[in-house]
């Protein structure tokens, strides 16, 4: 069973953590629209401006429930980066601290002093994963739930096709878990819930809205193109990520024939954020993706999709 906070969703979906891209105007919008907003701590630059950001979110979403009883916002989460080259973790997660930020999502390392703070003020820690041995050890550190990242997803994607990630996770875990993997449709969304994930992580499809802070030529791009427009490379960060062909074409690379990077010089901060600026970051699924909407449109039509969904295999309410 989901805990409370992510019981009352309108769409079983978290918007996931866009590096760069994620800023409070989208992450209320999908709030208010029913699903979990998030973004990442390290977008706020410089790090005081995180604690401005996260005013904004609790005020505005306060706001939001006051004005509308009958339908009140999702929560927010906030996505800390817990590997050696963040040397603002501590500040950002004092912060999300003074917020109570109700969910917190961990990606390249899990530690069980940070899960033992968010704790401490009643958060719950999602932590993100790209095979079964990973699960194990964030779960073991004291995560609360896991995001099982599988092959397809945008950014730092994993290999593993979500069909065995799910069940092997399933195998031994009964807690919260998410699946993130090429989902831009309300079909996929409840695909993923029957393979036994309990949420959707949907990320690539929220670049192409109107709040997100992407260029428009990204979004345009995300629009233009499909899964045979994606690499799988560890060039840009270290670690293998899936990006769009054409920004890589446009800073004067082949796509193609891409040299490996060595993966002990993982960077996500400084030049790492400089890399992503001019390399996009996209996940498969966005064939799916046909216009720039405002993201309250967007999940509406994944949540018209995923009802008729629901109803051609007779699960409507």
């Amino acid at each position: 069973m989901l805990p409370p906070v992510l019981q009352h969703l309108a769409l079983p979906v978290i918007g996931s953590p866009l590096f760069i891209i994620s800023n409070p105007k989208l992450v209320i919008e999908q709030c208010k629209a029913g699903i979990v907003g998030s973004m990442p701590a390290l977008n706020a630059r410089p790090a005081s401006q995180l604690d401005e950001w996260l005013a904004e979110i609790t005020e505005t979403l306060a706001a939001w429930d006051r004005d509308h009883p009958g339908r009140k916002s999702a929560p927010f989460a906030i996505n800390q980066i817990v590997h050696k080259s963040n040397d603002r973790l501590e500040h950002d997660l004092e912060v999300c601290a003074r917020y109570k930020v109700p969910l917190v999502i961990t990606s390249l390392g899990a530690r069980s002093d940070l899960n033992a703070a968010v704790h401490a003020w009643g958060g719950l820690v999602l932590h993100d994963v790209i095979n079964n041995a990973f699960a194990h050890k964030a779960v073991e550190k004291g995560a609360d739930g896991l995001i099982a990242v599988a092959a397809g997803a945008g950014g730092h994607a994993g290999v593993k096709s979500p069909f065995a990630l799910i069940q092997e996770i399933r195998a031994w875990f009964d807690g919260p878990l998410a699946l993130s993997g090429s989902i831009a449709t309300g079909d996929a969304v409840l695909a993923a819930q029957a393979m036994g994930a309990d949420l959707a992580y949907i990320g690539s499809a929220f670049i192409a809205t109107e709040e997100a802070r992407a260029a428009d030529a990204y979004k345009q791009c995300i629009v233009d193109c499909d899964s045979d427009d994606i690499v799988y490379s560890n060039l840009f960060t270290g670690v293998h990520g899936n990006y769009l062909k054409p920004s890589i074409r446009n800073a004067g690379l082949d796509p193609d024939h891409l040299p490996e990077s060595d993966p002990s010089k993982m960077n996500f901060g400084g030049d790492g954020a400089k890399a992503w600026k001019d390399i996009w970051g996209c996940g498969q699924g966005i064939g799916a993706v046909k216009a720039v909407l405002p993201a309250g449109e967007l999940v509406a039509r994944l949540k018209r999709e995923y009802d008729a969904a629901r109803g051609r295999l007779g699960l409507a309410d």
